[in-house]
């Protein structure tokens, strides 16, 4: 949620910098600014009001300690209260239409952002691993997955519906195998702290992370509306020290938690929907970030990286990307997209978006910080994916597949995997 005093005294600024995502966003400014005024008046009108009823009953006590009538400034002082309540009524309806509108406002593009209308201005900012050289034409992971016996989506249809997935066999002990590789990765050699949270959130915890209002449509709601199955681990665990006030000899606090992820997928007919690429349900493993203001860009250089390592190690061609204005995720200021290549889609699969959310999500939650001079300050927060199955799975059997008809696992996952091959 952008600071309503950022808005207020820089409105300008704020529309130029919505304006770069494209949208009307930028219109919402006057509207939210026109409330404002509206609300700021009603309160000076309240203050005023409240000042007076107490003047006047400052009065009657003083007349009554005297012997003095005072039944004409208790009625003045009725009509007053009168008027209180009705102020009060509609500072609050101001106050809920004010928020509203704010938790509707996008993020602001950090300046750094190349502008951009669409993922077309999107900037490769490395490349990293070599495509393989297969023998022949790639089969995709769906062909391998019932080949090697490893995915049953017909039965997972059979299930829930088409979009989930039945891992089998080998097939399901590879995804535990990534995994546990995952955790284990950021737990020991990047500082993570392990968390296991609920897989079901409130509803004030996924306005917090700003899923909600915008994207209630593509989540599973339960409890008319008041408890959400978690579309990402980054819901519980952002939300851990909501409403807290943190020391920064404490921060940066870096998380790490392994969740199923449950989306619907709203408006998504005509995106790929073949095999296992977008589904309702799929596993992740997620990295978040608590920082101060002034470290949370540095330590998305280093949430990027630690996601990065995940391709490296597993041996696959990746690269990352630098998202434009116009194709940021709704709360984000800066986001690095990591794209594993998939030859049997013949494309790059996203993985990771690793992002900076700056005070945004902070505000909704008010998670703070005492700085160093004393003052209460919002944290920054950052999240990522590190990273996202089934994409990974998909990639890496592609990538591995052998003219045999098997599947090599790469070093570093065979201890976790316990082999060294699917066949």
């Amino acid at each position: 949620m952008l600071d309503i005093r950022l808005i207020r005294e820089k409105p300008d600024f704020v529309r130029e910098r919505l304006a770069t995502r494209g949208g009307d966003e930028a219109a919402r400014i006057d509207e939210l600014l026109k409330v404002d005024a509206e609300r700021r008046k009603a309160e000076t009108e309240l203050q005023l009001l409240q000042s007076e009823r107490n003047r006047l009953s400052k009065e009657i006590g003083a007349r009554k300690s005297r012997g003095e009538a005072t039944r004409e400034l208790e009625g003045e002082v009725r009509k007053l209260g009168d008027a209180i309540v009705d102020l009060n009524q509609r500072t609050a309806g101001s106050d809920e239409q004010q928020m509203n509108l704010l938790l509707e406002i996008p993020n602001l593009p950090h300046e750094s952002v190349p502008l951009g209308k669409d993922p077309s201005a999107n900037k490769v900012v490395r490349e990293g691993g070599k495509k393989p050289k297969l023998a022949g034409k790639a089969l995709d992971h769906v062909a391998l997955g019932e080949k090697l016996k490893i995915l049953d989506l017909e039965r997972a249809t059979k299930l829930s519906g088409s979009g989930f997935i039945c891992f089998t066999g080998a097939g399901a002990k590879l995804e535990r195998a990534l995994i546990n590789f995952m955790l284990d990765l950021h737990t020991r050699e990047h500082g993570y702290t392990e968390i296991s949270p609920p897989f079901l959130v409130r509803r004030d915890c996924m306005i917090g992370t700003s899923q909600l209002p915008k994207f209630e449509s593509d989540m599973y709601g339960l409890q008319n509306g008041e408890l959400f199955l978690a579309p990402t681990a980054e819901v519980p665990v952002t939300n851990l020290h909501r409403e807290e006030i943190l020391a920064i000899v404490d921060l940066p606090k870096k998380f790490v938690a392994y969740t199923p992820c449950f989306r619907r997928e709203a408006g998504s007919a005509g995106r790929e929907t073949r095999g296992i690429i977008r589904v309702h349900q799929f596993d992740k493993v997620e990295l978040v970030k608590i920082t101060t203001a002034e470290t949370s860009y540095e330590e998305l250089e280093s949430l990027a990286a630690d996601a990065e390592r995940v391709l490296q190690l597993l041996e696959l061609h990746y690269r990352v990307i630098e998202l434009c204005t116009g194709d940021l995720g709704f709360g984000s200021t800066k986001t690095y997209d990591l794209e594993v290549w998939s030859p049997g889609q013949d494309a790059y699969l996203e993985v990771s978006s690793c992002s900076n959310f700056e005070d945004f999500q902070a505000r909704r939650m008010n998670l703070r910080y005492k700085g160093a001079d004393g003052k209460n300050k919002f944290c920054h927060t950052l999240n990522g994916s590190g990273l996202a199955l089934p994409r990974l799975f998909a990639a890496l059997i592609e990538n591995f597949q052998q003219p045999d008809g098997s599947i090599r696992i790469p070093e570093k996952l065979q201890s976790y995997f316990g082999g060294n091959e699917i066949r």
